[in-house]
């Protein structure tokens, strides 16, 4: 169920449809699109609340979905550093990355698309409407959790992975990712061409940061709170509508 966000107002989809409608057209006109990759297209966000519990339980301690949230869309450096914090394990955040690698490279390899990825990802392709991946893991993490899909993202123009990029000098919420990704694109469109998919809070901000429209995905968990600032937000990717920013409308 799709919800349209205007002045921080939200319309839920029974008896709105009308004004639903009429909000859309005030939506801009986009020739490139954006796609984050963890909790987006992948779904691998339970995989890393998986492992990081595993890392934590020794210790009796929990990987609440408040420290999850807060730490979504980061770099792997400060979130490695925000969850030793939040957790008070007794390693350094350098030993937390290297425990935690090692068990990600374990897990991701079998991550999965997340329900209407694939199928978007492939209209926009055959419609030739440029689209990247902008990412917050590095190119190693990138590569184990592609494994199984590389024929889909290889249809992506290209990829910024931000742990290991050196034009992203600072991550989500940061914009500085989605400025990279779209200054990458053969003919560099103006961030207010571009359209960026997010799932995370973080992630959404750094869209909006950059002066982009961002269509949200977020985890059920996620409050309205944290939804309000995004273009529109959807429960899965199924629900997106091209031709409301003037792209191809699904056949």
């Amino acid at each position: 169920m799709s919800r349209l966000f205007s002045s921080g107002s939200v319309l839920g989809a029974s008896g709105a449809t009308s004004t639903a409608t009429r909000m859309a057209s005030n939506f801009r006109k986009v020739t490139h699109c954006i796609f984050d990759m963890d909790g987006l297209l992948l779904d691998t966000e339970k995989l890393y609340t998986e492992v990081t519990q595993s890392i934590a339980d020794p210790y009796g301690k929990t990987f609440t979905w408040e420290i999850k949230q807060s730490v979504m869309g980061l770099q792997r450096d400060p979130a490695a550093a925000a969850i030793v914090k939040a957790l008070d394990l007794p390693m350094t955040p350098e030993e937390y990355v290297q425990v935690s690698t090692e068990k990600i490279n374990q897990l991701m390899s079998n991550a999965q698309l997340m329900p209407g990825a694939e199928r978007l990802v492939r209209h926009l392709h055959q419609h030739n409407i440029p689209i990247a991946l902008a990412t917050s893991s590095g190119a190693d993490s990138v590569e184990v959790k592609i494994k199984n899909h590389q024929e889909l993202f290889a249809l992506f123009n290209h990829k910024v992975m931000g742990s290991s990029d050196a034009e992203v000098k600072e991550g989500k919420p940061a914009p500085d990712i989605f400025l990279v990704a779209a200054k990458r694109f053969p003919d560099s469109p103006k961030p207010d061409q571009c359209l960026v998919f997010e799932d995370a809070p973080n992630g959404v901000t750094a869209g909006v940061s950059a002066g982009m429209q961002v269509v949200m995905v977020p985890d059920p968990h996620i409050s309205e709170e944290q939804r309000k600032h995004a273009t529109v937000v959807l429960d899965s990717l199924e629900e997106f509508k091209p031709e409301q920013f003037g792209l191809p409308a699904f056949e």
